[in-house]
């Protein structure tokens, strides 16, 4: 970790300055805006609408995705499954009172989930990286995929350190024959407790025998997406966080329109906007991310998906979802 170029100053760097807060804005600032002050609609008033396959009985032939809500999604790509991010325990914080799923938002259980070739994770915050949720998939996980230093999370929770491969900004690894995977930048941060950025966050490109998958884990925007599309592009697919942004940190989330063009950065054929409809993280309404990301994917012509919580689509077919959010306040 020390070694690589991205590790300055006892910590992680981004590529280009990055403050965890806009400028003028305090911490005790924040923490008045978020626990004192009234927000509407931060949380839907009725349950999610959601569906649930049977993962078990996939075509192993077959490109889906399924989405759990949030940054986590089940992957089968040419005959492998991925995990990324997985959070299915019901919470994304340390106090298990705190931070709770959406109704409708845990239609999948860790039992729900099949063998799985490769997990990613993307980061090591509490809603990506959850401790019982990968606990108790251990023993259906063959080969683990992350950034510097977070595999010493899963060690130290009983993970076999041969199945791990930690991997620094630009650095590659070939899963299997036909199977590439490519770790590149993000704009963010890490940490799981008051200690931040021991551990690297990053995106990574996934490359198949039939196609090429951006997981793009949790970034503010910056020029670092056209320098992966101009490198890797065009992708079949972009996942891209899209939700939990504020003002107030304008520099580590991206606003929806921002995620748009991110998307056009890497030169993408679909976009899933993700990060949304599970957690309440930010201050803005639950389904604002959704409605301002649509307007303008679709206003700049880019193809969006918008599944059901749950939902399992081919993502190589088109799309002709509802927009299941607008009947929920």
């Amino acid at each position: 970790m020390k070694n690589s170029p991205n590790y300055k100053n006892g910590q992680f760097q981004n590529l280009n300055p990055t403050p965890a807060l806009t400028e003028g804005v305090s911490y005790t600032s924040v923490l008045k805006e978020f626990f004192l002050e009234k927000k509407e609609h931060r949380k839907p008033t009725s349950q999610l609408p959601s569906q649930k396959t049977d993962l078990f009985k996939l075509d192993p032939g077959e490109a889906v995705l399924t989405w759990f809500g949030h940054s986590s999604y089940f992957l089968q790509v040419d005959g492998k499954k991925f995990l990324v991010d997985p959070v299915l325990s019901g919470n994304a914080s340390p106090l298990k009172f705190t931070t709770r799923s959406f109704p409708g938002s845990d239609v999948y259980t860790m039992e729900d989930i099949p063998d799985i070739d490769y997990l990613i994770i993307t980061h090591d915050h509490w809603d990506h990286l959850d401790h019982d949720t990968v606990v108790k998939l251990k023993p259906r996980i063959h080969n683990v995929i992350t950034g510097l230093g977070v595999g010493a999370h899963l060690e130290h929770w009983g993970f076999d350190p041969e199945i791990i491969t930690e991997l620094d900004w630009n650095e590659e690894t070939l899963l299997e024959p036909g199977f590439l995977i490519n770790s590149a930048p993000a704009r963010h941060f890490s940490g799981r407790t008051f200690k931040r950025n021991t551990t690297l966050w990053s995106s990574y490109i996934l490359t198949t025998p039939s196609n090429r998958i951006f997981i793009g884990g949790d970034s503010g925007y910056d020029d670092h997406f056209k320098t992966i599309g101009d490198k890797f592009g065009p992708f079949d697919l972009v996942i891209l966080e899209n939700g939990q942004y504020d003002k107030n940190w304008k520099y580590i989330h991206m606003l929806p329109e921002e995620v748009v063009r991110a998307a056009e950065d890497l030169h993408a054929k679909r976009l899933l906007p993700v990060h949304w409809s599970k957690f309440a993280l930010g201050n803005h309404p639950w389904n604002e991310p959704i409605k301002r990301v649509t307007k303008e994917a679709y206003a700049k012509n880019i193809t969006i998906l918008h599944p059901l919580i749950g939902e399992t689509l081919n993502f190589k077919q088109p799309f002709k979802g509802p927009r299941w959010w607008e009947s929920i306040t």
